[in-house]
């Protein structure tokens, strides 16, 4: 074989590995940068709260999280709940202000948000063990400043983009390819003033909308509670079944 076929050779077998390396490198650094993953895996429960803005309307904001894959959001006007809980099996939603106060169990299309959202660590956490896959796709920027950009192909076949700042190693956005009813719908997150709770570092600031649109939703955290006692039953569909 020339010297040239032979170049081209180690090109194709080897540069995926390079890449592969790579980007469990960066991987390596966000989780660093989080507050490593010893104590990342030491979260058993979670619950933030804070408050959610979308135009005019606001409202209160709760999430809560148990180890493993469990979670239940809420949103809160005058005493009234949202709820969207998952247990790690079965999705449900009580939607008080469309008047149904039974819970209604969800598809497993409409549950994909609570799956990812119940993932605690977080889905670059042993992606691998989680049957997902990830890939560098080199540098991109937001909002002028300089990211890595991390796709990770979800097992259930969506697709999520990791925007990590090149300096903090910190993600500043996720972009989310989930397809529902085979329709692919488009959303991106941005994540901002980032503060540390017990050794580990969360976005005390999120924005949430359609991907390309200034219309968003604000969440504004104003406490994260690590390892609070949460009920597992808080996630389970309420006693007298669901519809």
């Amino acid at each position: 074989m020339s010297d040239k076929l032979t170049a081209l050779a180690c090109a194709f077998f080897i540069a995926p590995l390079l890449s592969a390396q790579t980007v469990d490198e960066i991987i390596a650094k966000n989780l660093q940068a989080r507050g490593g993953l010893t104590k990342i895996k030491a979260v058993q429960s979670m619950r933030a709260t804070g408050k959610l803005t979308s135009g005019s309307f606001q409202a209160k904001f709760i999430q809560m999280n148990l180890r493993p894959n469990r979670v239940r959001e809420e949103v809160v006007i005058q005493g009234m709940s949202q709820i969207d809980a998952y247990d790690g099996k079965i999705g449900w939603r009580v939607s008080p202000f469309e008047g149904r106060k039974d819970p209604d169990l969800l598809s497993s299309d409409d549950m994909k948000a609570l799956i990812t959202d119940a993932d605690i660590d977080g889905q670059l956490v042993d992606y691998r063990n989680k049957d997902h896959r990830a890939e560098l796709e080199g540098h991109d920027s937001v909002e002028g400043t300089d990211c890595y950009k991390i796709k990770l192909m979800l097992s259930n076949g969506d697709v999520r983009y990791f925007y990590i700042d090149t300096d903090s190693f910190l993600e500043l956005k996720i972009e989310t390819q989930r397809n529902i009813r085979g329709t692919v719908q488009y959303s991106e997150t941005y994540y901002g003033d980032y503060e540390e709770v017990n050794g580990i570092y969360f976005p005390f600031a999120m924005e949430v909308g359609e991907k390309g649109s200034t219309d968003r939703t604000k969440f504004t955290i104003e406490k994260v509670e690590l390892n609070v006692p949460l009920k597992a039953t808080l996630f389970t569909v309420p006693t007298g079944g669901a519809k």
